[in-house]
């Protein structure tokens, strides 16, 4: 099931990823600025922020059935961006996919939430985020074939399609584990008692004000603002970065882009390696693992800040790279902990909002670039990047408190470290 999970996940961030690798491309044949791009990339932002619409969906609907709505949707709407011929037309497509794509992280946390202890919901999660770094890595030299190959347009078709064939893969294999045929009693029993009590749905509908009223929420949503611009300036920028800065040509582009990605890929596994090793080495909460390796990668990510200093353009590159490690690691970690502190009916609920926060972080960060990087650089961008997570693991620290197995009581964390 994290494989079909994971393997969604690739599919999604592969197509987000194609017009970030045909950027310079399309620019150039549809004589778009930096600006206008800003836009574009901003009108992903903005309705990938509807996450919540999206965890509720799937809360209401159910995984299997909501998700592949969800699936068949950004295909289409990807392929349908090799007909965009400016800037507007690119924006509203942006927005669509946006909207569609921004089920796959509630998604990913319900469907771990239903098929994991506790105690192994981080490493899963680490397993299903690769597919966000997959999907970024193959991006780079698949898009860049389709362009030299055919054109940039091609690209899109190619991608969209790839999402249609998942979708069919996930209506005929997935279902929860109460109703998988393949599962024996004996791995019914020992997923139902791993997971927390205190957790379990309670058959209610999702309730946005409660949500919102819950601490735990803002300490986990906070941390997101502060996380996302990362994964974004990686995913929507990088390209342009190596090309205009560093002065890559596409082949260079293909050959390089994917790198941060791949170190990704590893952050995401040592991400709940960690948590796991902590608590079984200390013998901590899972709350407060989680929350030490949240700060290793803050601590990680102060090398983003030298990016711009380096002459050298394959220093750069190992620079992100590290960034792209240590973000996954404390992103796959914070993402987690949705699952740790919601029912499981408000878990994808929960996710999608605090996903929401994250996206918004990514938006604003997004636009101040495209409004300010042709007078200012990327420099000062690739400080704030070494700089936001210590704040975000600050927040993580203060506001999140581990909930008692009975009902409507708190209790405060012990053993902080």
């Amino acid at each position: 099931m994290i494989s079909l999970i994971m393997l969604g996940s690739v599919i999604n961030y592969l197509t987000r990823s194609t017009l970030a690798v045909a950027a310079p491309t399309v620019l150039q044949e549809l004589h778009i600025t930096a600006r206008e791009y800003s836009w574009i990339v901003g009108a992903f932002q903005g309705a990938i922020m509807a996450q919540p619409v999206c965890g509720y969906v799937l809360d209401v609907l159910g995984l299997r059935i909501g998700f592949a709505i969800f699936a068949i949707s950004w295909s289409f709407v990807n392929m349908a961006h090799s007909l965009a011929n400016s800037w507007p037309a690119l924006a509203c497509l942006r927005g669509l996919l946006g909207f569609s794509e921004g089920s796959a992280n509630p998604a990913g946390m319900k469907a771990t939430s239903e098929w994991f202890p506790a105690k192994e919901r981080g490493l899963a999660g680490g397993i299903y985020n690769i597919g966000a770094s997959v999907g970024s890595m193959l991006a780079p030299p698949l898009v860049a074939w389709a362009i030299l190959a055919y054109n940039w347009r091609a690209a899109f078709l190619i991608t969209g399609s790839l999402g249609l064939i998942w979708a069919v893969l996930w209506l005929l294999f997935y279902q929860s584990p109460d109703r998988h045929g393949g599962l024996s009693e004996q791995e019914r029993a020992y997923i139902s008692s791993g997971q927390e009590k205190h957790l379990q749905s309670d058959g209610s509908r999702p309730s946005l004000a409660k949500i919102l009223a819950d601490r735990n929420f803002w300490g986990i949503a906070v941390p997101r603002l502060l996380a996302d611009p990362t994964w974004g300036t990686l995913s929507f920028w990088l390209p342009l970065y190596l090309s205009s800065v560093r002065h890559m040509d596409l082949k260079q582009i293909a050959l390089f882009a994917w790198m941060p990605f791949l170190a990704a890929d590893f952050g995401c596994v040592f991400g709940g390696l960690v948590a796991m090793r902590v608590q079984k080495r200390f013998g901590i909460s899972i709350i407060n693992a989680r929350r030490c390796a949240f700060t290793l990668g803050a601590l990680l990510m102060l090398g983003v800040g030298f990016v711009g200093f380096v002459k050298s353009p394959y220093a750069a590159i190992a620079l992100l790279s590290l960034g792209g490690f240590a973000h996954q690691t404390l992103s796959v970690t914070v993402i987690t902990m949705s699952s740790d502190l919601f029912r499981k009916n408000e878990v994808a609920t929960a996710a999608g909002m605090a996903g929401t926060f994250g996206n918004a972080g990514l938006l604003i960060f997004s636009l101040l670039i495209g409004g300010l990087v042709a007078t200012v650089g990327y420099t000062p961008f690739f400080i704030c990047l070494g700089l936001l997570d210590l704040l975000g693991a600050a927040v993580l620290w203060t506001l999140v408190r581990e909930r008692d197995t009975a009902p409507g009581r708190v209790q405060t964390l012990q053993g902080a470290i």
